[in-house]
């Protein structure tokens, strides 16, 4: 059976453990070879550690796959474009992103540090834009290629404590809305992965009431390996009508997940007051108002 990734050159960040490295592995196993990027920090950014990158390339090449470890952070521009270079240096070319690195520094917003804001944006939005950025003029060049990003209901619908993480989240997807829009006319692909998955950074949800107990329960039994496959479908040929899409993924389930459209419009002919707007349009759009869901409030189902 043809694999489906065969001989593609993919990076995937964050690829030392969990998410990460299960697409690694699974891309691999399709015949891609592999740079596995990860600096090995720990969940909130700190540290670095070789290991993890290290193991994924060990495991895959007693696989039979070829893959490659990179240790560049993607916070900074310049290290993250040497993850791209790795990539055409050490297999001649590069097919597809997969931007799933990323930390953690919930606080409730009052209490949220500027250093713990500007810390989770630079790995998650910056990162996902400076690694795509080094990677899409050899794509405008090859007309070709394939971006796939992460993102999170977090931003999508919304969460307790994470307005870092969400404001990232969210802005990731704008930025994979415009690299679709941008490059499609060469051929590349820009796509959106929202996942439900046990993490080291689900890991650091609050486990102190019997509810919130049971629900982290519930996301442990969703493994890493269930998001993999729509990962590497998206990075194949068969994707090639796929893009400026945001799918979520939550064991055997896969959404499409929906995008900003209007709701509905109230009209007056002669404009508009702030008073008129009182007293006739907030009355007449509010039934159609989102509620302050979390995303475990749409979500409120068992995984299948």
């Amino acid at each position: 059976m043809t694999k489906s990734l065969q001989d593609k050159s993919i990076v995937v960040t964050g690829a030392g453990r969990g998410i990460g490295r299960e697409i690694a592995l699974l891309c691999a196993a399709e015949g891609a070879k592999v740079v596995v990027n990860d600096p090995g920090v720990a969940a909130d950014g700190s540290g670095s550690n070789a290991s993890p990158a290290e193991e994924v390339v060990e495991e895959i090449r007693k696989r039979g796959g070829t893959a490659v470890a990179n240790f560049e952070t993607v916070a900074e521009a310049v290290p993250a474009s040497r993850i791209v270079k790795m990539a055409v240096d050490s297999f001649g070319k590069l097919d597809g992103i997969v931007n799933n690195a990323g930390i953690l520094r919930d606080a409730i917003f009052h209490r949220m540090s500027i250093d713990a804001f500007e810390s989770v944006i630079k790995v998650h939005l910056m990162g996902s834009f400076y690694v795509s950025h080094a990677a899409a003029r050899l794509f405008r060049e090859q007309e070709s290629g394939s971006f796939v990003h992460f993102t999170s209901t977090s931003g999508l619908v919304g969460n307790f404590g994470q307005a870092n993480y969400a404001a990232a989240k969210l802005g990731i997807v704008g930025l994979s809305k415009s690299i679709a829009l941008d490059m499609n006319r060469f051929n590349v692909r820009s796509n959106c992965v929202s996942p439900f998955a046990w993490s080291r950074l689900i890991g650091t949800i609050p486990t102190e009431t019997e509810a919130e107990k049971a629900r982290v329960e519930k996301i442990q039994q969703m493994g890493p390996e269930k998001i993999a496959p729509i990962v590497a479908f998206l990075l194949s040929d068969a994707a090639k009508d796929v893009t400026g899409q945001i799918f979520a993924v939550r064991m055997n389930e896969i959404f499409l997940m929906s995008q900003s459209r209007p709701l509905r419009s109230i009209h007056r002919g002669e404009g508009w007051t702030a008073q008129t707007i009182a007293e006739h349009a907030m009355p007449a759009l509010k039934s159609s108002f989102y509620k302050l869901d979390r995303s475990a409030d749409i979500f409120n189902w068992d995984a299948v």
